[in-house]
């Protein structure tokens, strides 16, 4: 509504100015009130062919694949129009007078008729460009618009495959617990709805303080510990955030997943390093784990990372360097992330 005023106000001080032009540019020439005259009329005229076309034709018939019937009924405006101006300029108004003795007489001919036609006809034009813009940038934005429904559609679609990826992954190890110990089974019971409600609220909205993700993590490693073997050897190193950074939810999960998933083993000695960094506007994110040829590989665990890389490329697309390698018996995943905007 307010662009429709500004578009009023726009054209209306356009014309003004070019109404008042005549008269700053003539009024100097002695009786040169004809000549006012003169361009008022063929102002008039421009105004006629450019409004017809902008409120009727232009919509009406040249986008509605209607050019040629556009064209022929431009045709006969332009006629018209030139017909009516011809007959206009025979008025009193347009001949200039000394007591009563006729100074100037109105030219008429080729040159005349091309005087006339000519500016009406670049309005018609300048007309149909200006409708064409305003066409082309709606199409454009509304294409926009769709293009960033469909990239928040997938965006989503991505983050709620990783609760039930995660829930499933959870549950498994909540299960093993059950029967040898039931008491932790609980407490891991307990855990998980802490995790969970985090989960249904803070990971439901496009950025969360890292703050809170760095607890989500905490406590999901709290839970996992609960039924790994006590060959398990892990470090964290978590820094104090003391700026207000915020990251799209459930990014940094999927590392500890993978690691607890196929980094431990239940009779060789296994180790797990998390580590993260805050420099200068970039996350340093690394997982390092204990790996096992003869297990199934980390990078076959499913939707994890794959579902992270999606996301990253969507969310963070040039600003982040996603790498996983394994050597040494040591798989390591990495991620640097420019949070900034």
């Amino acid at each position: 509504m307010q662009k429709g005023y500004l578009k009023i106000i726009l054209h209306s001080f356009l014309w003004l100015v070019v109404f008042i032009y005549p008269i700053a540019s003539l009024n100097h020439i002695p009786n040169g009130q004809y000549l006012i005259n003169r361009n008022w009329l063929s102002i008039s005229s421009v105004f006629l062919a450019f409004y017809i076309n902008y409120f009727v034709l232009v919509d009406q018939f040249f986008f509605k694949s209607k050019k040629v019937l556009f064209y022929i009924l431009n045709i006969f405006l332009v006629v018209i129009i030139y017909v009516l101006l011809k007959r206009l300029l025979q008025l009193n108004v347009f001949h200039p007078t000394i007591n009563g003795e006729l100074i100037r007489e109105v030219r008429s001919g080729a040159m005349t008729t091309v005087q006339l036609m000519l500016p009406i006809i670049l309005s018609i034009g300048m007309c149909v460009g200006l409708k064409v813009n305003s066409r082309f940038n709606k199409n454009r934005l509304l294409l926009q618009q769709v293009k960033q429904t469909q990239l928040d559609t997938e965006i989503k679609y991505l983050k709620y495959q990783v609760q039930p990826h995660f829930l499933f992954n959870t549950l498994n190890n909540i299960y093993a617990l059950i029967d040898s110990s039931p008491f932790l089974a609980k407490e891991s019971i307990h855990t998980l709805s802490k995790l969970m409600r985090y989960l249904l609220h803070e990971a439901s909205i496009n950025k969360v303080p890292i703050v809170k993700e760095i607890e989500f993590l905490e406590r999901y490693i709290d839970l996992m510990q609960l039924r790994v073997s006590a060959n398990l050897t892990l470090k964290k190193n978590f820094p104090i955030i003391n700026q207000p950074i915020q990251i799209a939810p459930l990014l940094l999960i999927s590392f500890v997943e993978n690691a607890f998933k196929h980094g431990i083993d239940a009779i060789q000695p296994s180790f797990i390093y998390i580590d993260l960094k805050i420099e200068n506007d970039c996350i340093n994110y690394s997982v390092t784990n204990s790996s096992f040829p003869e297990k199934e590989k980390v990078t076959n665990s499913g939707i994890g990372l794959e579902n992270l890389k999606k996301r990253l490329e969507l969310l963070y697309p040039n600003k982040f360097k996603l790498t996983t390698r394994e050597e040494n018996n040591e798989y390591i995943a990495t991620l640097i992330l420019n949070f900034k905007k």
